[in-house]
């Protein structure tokens, strides 16, 4: 609606710029102006400046200036046709009419608000009487005390086709205005108009003046078709336009900087009851991009809020959709999820409007993020590099749904970056950390960094040993594996423990390759066991004990497996175990190792020793004979002699 220019200067020059601002900022002179804190930003400083000369106001903290209606819409949630019809109505000036069709439209829209209101009070009455004895007792259930019934104006709707009808009919008021409201079902095939809500609790909803302009109803019986009814679209009512609780919860989402968005009726009421004035809920469908303009009027950054099962899941997920392509500079949304199977009001009861102010404070999401999770989640595969630019084809495409250039900029390069670091994660994964893989690789992606460590072993013991290496082909040894295992003496019990270790914890061999190449191993059986083990890795076999167990065994090495098993007699070292936690097997194995080659290290040196007894014998030599075998015998520890 176009308003005469006139008119707005009227309304300029009755209201200083000063009176209105001062319902929201405290203000104080300064020189020429008046000055107080930023309605939009929070400061400590003074930024705010008020000119009533200038007829303008300018905030310095967020760069916003402009005249009063642009404050009234900014502060308040407001249109500019509402804006100038509440500062009209507060200088004292009338909004003239438009043209004789749309006088006609503004008296049907006045009857029908009028009509709404007397419909509002009758449900409030109807509440209170002797027929309403289940509503109230439906009520007292979910927590609802009086104050807040009345203070969202909660009423009931008799079980009767025409207890409306008869009531709105004895106010004057015509069928016609009845039906084109929502109150009645009519039709061609209905012979007798009836009342369309029966026997439910009724929930006014209110436009952005407060104005009663439909209702939604609650079933009270059981096998009602619809649990909930709202009214049909009408001249006043555009069910994707208005948000319930708009009116009530503008001004304290203003004072907050924040409005709460969630999915029902009584998750409002909860919330407002609870000390959350500030929440407002879509009546009965999925958030629309007109529910969403209507939102950031009142706050930059909404926060959404959806009960943690799966459908609120994908709920969230559908409003991801519908808010991208309209995000722009500072605007956007919050999501907040609550734990799986709660929604606001049963948290509340639950556990107290603190957990659910937690949730606020320090558990929300922002848009970015849940646009990730919900690509991640509805395809949660991105093993291989096709599939994660299948990932990234996908996100992109969305990305490009955002209309400012701007903000879909600054997506596509959080994107990348997002994109790069989970690739690098992937590959981390693959390869694994600490001897341990991810298990969705496990079986499924081969680690391709790896080297053969049958190269590199074989390396290590040439350079440490001058000799071949002991690891020769697998192949070469399954024909005689287990019998070498029958003929061989009883199996030293450190060695058989070490293999043990690898057998039980095969992420070892990954964490510890050298480490297991270099073990000097006396036993034949043992050192073979230990060499297959090398090539399987170097085959890039899956990292689990049974498949281990199971190529060990086609190889012919069972029996030598069995052995090694046989050869510990005592359970103290459990880090060994199967069961053993990670950290507590990896300090074992390290503690064993050490031990194994202080061993080998006092037994090379007790040969040297023993040689040169025979060469030159001494008494300082027969001492440290004496010294290496007490220590040998006690199984000390130590770091070698330095001896060869």
């Amino acid at each position: 609606m176009r308003f005469p220019p006139s008119l707005l200067d009227e309304i300029r020059t009755r209201l200083p710029v000063s009176q209105v601002v001062a319902r929201k900022v405290a203000l104080k002179r300064a020189g020429r102006e008046m000055k107080g804190l930023s309605p939009f930003k929070q400061e400590r400083t003074p930024s705010f400046f008020v000119n009533d000369h200038k007829g303008s106001w300018f905030d310095f903290s967020s760069g916003q200036n402009g005249d009063i209606f642009k404050f009234v819409m900014l502060t308040e949630g407001l249109s500019f046709p509402e804006a100038v019809e509440r500062l009209a109505e507060e200088a004292g000036l009338p909004v003239p009419k438009a043209g004789p069709r749309e006088v006609e439209q503004e008296d049907e829209r006045a009857r029908l608000h009028a009509l709404l209101e007397a419909s509002g009070r009758f449900f409030e009455a109807q509440l209170a009487g002797t027929g309403a004895a289940e509503a109230r007792r439906y009520l007292d259930r979910r927590g609802l005390t009086a104050d807040t019934v009345a203070r969202f104006r909660l009423g009931y709707a008799p079980n009767a086709r025409s207890a409306l009808k008869e009531h709105l009919a004895r106010a004057g008021f015509s069928a016609a205005d009845m039906v084109a409201s929502g109150m009645l079902v009519a039709g061609e095939d209905i012979p007798v108009s009836y009342d369309r809500f029966r026997h439910r609790i009724i929930f006014p909803i209110a436009d952005l003046k407060g104005r009663v302009i439909a209702f939604g109803g609650r079933a009270l019986d059981a096998d009602a078709p619809a649990k909930y009814l709202n009214s049909p679209e009408t001249p006043l009512f555009h069910k994707g336009a208005i948000l319930y609780n708009a009116y009530g919860a503008r001004g304290a989402a203003h004072d907050q900087g924040r409005m709460i968005v969630v999915e029902g009726y009584m998750d409002v009421i909860a919330l407002a009851q609870a000390g959350f004035a500030n929440a407002v809920a879509p009546l009965g469908t999925a958030l629309t991009e007109d529910q969403v303009r209507l939102l950031w009027r009142m706050v930059p950054e909404p926060t959404l809020c959806f009960d943690g099962d799966a459908a609120g899941r994908r709920a969230a997920f559908r409003a991801v959709e519908t808010v991208l392509p309209h995000l722009k500079p500072g605007f956007s949304v919050q999501f907040a999820f609550l734990p799986d199977g709660l929604d606001p009001d049963d948290l509340i009861r639950q556990h107290g409007a603190a957990a659910f102010q937690e949730i606020l404070e320090s558990k929300t999401s922002p848009l970015f993020d849940v646009l990730i999770q919900r690509e991640e989640q509805e395809n949660d595969s991105a093993v291989t590099p096709e599939q994660r630019a299948s990932l990234e084809a996908r996100l992109q495409a969305l990305v490009a749904r955002i209309g400012d250039q701007g903000v879909r900029s600054q997506y596509q390069r959080e994107l990348r970056e997002t994109m790069y670091t989970k690739s690098r994660k992937a590959m981390q994964e693959i390869v694994g950390s600490k001897g341990r893989r991810d298990a969705r690789f496990v079986g499924k992606r081969r680690d391709n960094t790896a080297p053969d460590w049958r190269i590199e072993a074989r390396e290590i013991e040439r350079s440490r040993l001058g000799a071949p290496p002991r690891a020769g082909p697998i192949a070469a040894s399954r024909s005689r594996g287990n019998g070498l295992a029958e003929r061989t003496l009883p199996l030293p019990a450190r060695e058989a423990l070490l293999i043990q270790t690898l057998l039980n914890h095969p992420w070892l061999l990954e964490a510890h390759c050298e480490t297991v190449a270099e073990l000097t191993l006396t036993a034949p059986p043992l050192a073979r066991l230990r060499d297959a083990l090398l090539e399987l890795i170097a085959q890039n076999i899956a990292l689990d004990r049974g498949e281990l167990r199971s190529q060990l065994t086609k190889l012919g090495l069972d029996k030598v497996v069995a052995m090694a098993e046989g050869a510990i007699t005592h359970r103290s070292d459990k880090f060994a175990e199967p069961e053993a936690e990670a950290p507590d097997v990896e300090v074992g194995w390290r503690h064993a190792v050490a031990l194994h080659e202080a061993q080998v290290g006092l037994k090379r040196a007790l040969a040297a020793a023993e040689r040169e007894w025979q060469a030159a014998p001494t008494e300082e030599t027969w001492d440290r004979i004496a010294e290496i075998q007490q220590r040998l015998a006690r199984g000390i520890e130590v770091e070698g002699t330095g001896e060869e």
